[in-house]
């Protein structure tokens, strides 16, 4: 699907959809600025390219100076209600705010907002959530339905385009993995404005990937979305490398990906402990290349014969090969070490 955005500046970010940006939100309390600066940093040391923060309260605007002194990732303030911390957010040198026009208090306070951001170039995400859809919406529609979500999208965006404010990011989510894939394509249809995908209120680590891969991942492969949030109940750094993940597996990310074999009886070596050691040890590695952990030398150099390179085990052994040619065998215990100084080499 081809589908022309309306580029927004985000930081050092331009989303346009030839790239597609990792977001994570802090979940450090708000008042904890130390707290909050040294998530921020270890977020961005995992690969994380937008930081959302919560601003509660005047307070937090604290948080927005400590945390850009730090981290070189562009940082997003999440405000709700109040027009007066978005204003005061973008003094403070935010990049992106997060506020939904629609809940702010009228068009005085709109136009406030949208001048304040205007004057500093930054731009403005309208979050659409099902969980707290307009009550208007509900009653019109009966329920969140992709329909009720895309509507109130678009009427937020309406209000910000009538004081003549156009660098939009919209996000349209549901924790119900049906209704906000059906949403976003709909959106997607109606208009131009860079999309930020997620699944909200995914759940647990476990089934919180496997919901947002399926709604995230099946819109990526569509040509929708411009930046990804993969929300879960856990560390906000396992959101980064679950997100890498659903962007690699959809041919959008960088990194090294990971071919392995589900074992069977020829099995002949602790293939799960190992491609579970090869993963975590080249997760941080920056290179386009695939690399195969297979049980056999049966089937397995064939098998991922497309890998760059790859181990196959053997016996007490394992054999080292390379776009399906094998180089050397080895044993067993050294397996792992050899493999790494060959993909250092790559």
């Amino acid at each position: 699907m081809d589908i022309k955005r309306r580029p927004v500046k985000v930081g050092k970010h331009i989303l346009d959809g030839k790239k597609i940006y990792i977001q994570s939100m802090l979940n450090v309390p708000a008042e904890d600025i130390k707290g909050s600066v040294a998530q921020a940093v270890e977020l961005e040391q995992a690969g994380c390219e937008i930081i959302r923060a919560a601003i509660p309260d005047m307070n937090a605007v604290r948080l927005i100076p400590a945390i850009k002194q730090e981290v070189s990732v562009p940082l997003v303030a999440d405000i709700h209600f109040d027009y007066k911390l978005a204003i005061e957010a973008a003094n403070a040198g935010v990049d992106k705010i997060r506020i939904n026009p629609g809940n702010i208090g009228g068009m005085g306070n709109v136009k406030a907002v949208a001048k304040a951001c205007r004057s500093k170039g930054i731009p403005i995400r309208i979050g659409v959530n099902s969980g707290s859809l307009e009550k208007e919406l509900l009653a019109e529609y009966g329920s969140p339905t992709p329909e009720a979500l895309v509507k109130s999208a678009l009427n937020h965006a309406k209000m910000l385009e009538a004081v003549d404010f156009y660098d939009i990011v919209i996000s349209i989510k549901s924790s119900d993995v049906k209704t906000m894939v059906s949403a976003y394509r709909l959106l997607s249809e109606k208009c131009s404005y860079p999309l930020h995908l997620g699944v909200t209120e995914a759940g647990t680590e476990r089934m919180g990937l496997v919901k947002s891969a399926v709604g995230i991942g099946s819109l990526l492969l569509d040509g929708i979305g411009e930046t990804i949030r993969v929300s879960l109940t856990d560390s906000p750094v396992k959101e980064v490398y679950a997100a890498k993940d659903i962007l690699k597996a959809v041919g959008k990310g960088n990194g090294v990906k990971i071919v392995s074999c589900p074992t069977c009886g020829r099995t002949k070596i602790d293939l799960i402990s190992l491609a579970k050691e090869v993963e975590e040890r080249t997760k941080n590695i920056d290179k386009n290349i695939t690399v195969a952990v297979m049980g056999c030398v049966v089937n397995g150099p064939g098998e991922a014969r497309e890998a760059d390179i790859g181990i196959a085990g053997g016996d007490g052994k394992a054999v080292l090969f390379k776009k399906g040619e094998m180089l050397c065998t080895v044993d067993e215990s050294k397996a792992l070490d050899i493999l790494l100084e060959e993909i250092d080499k790559l």
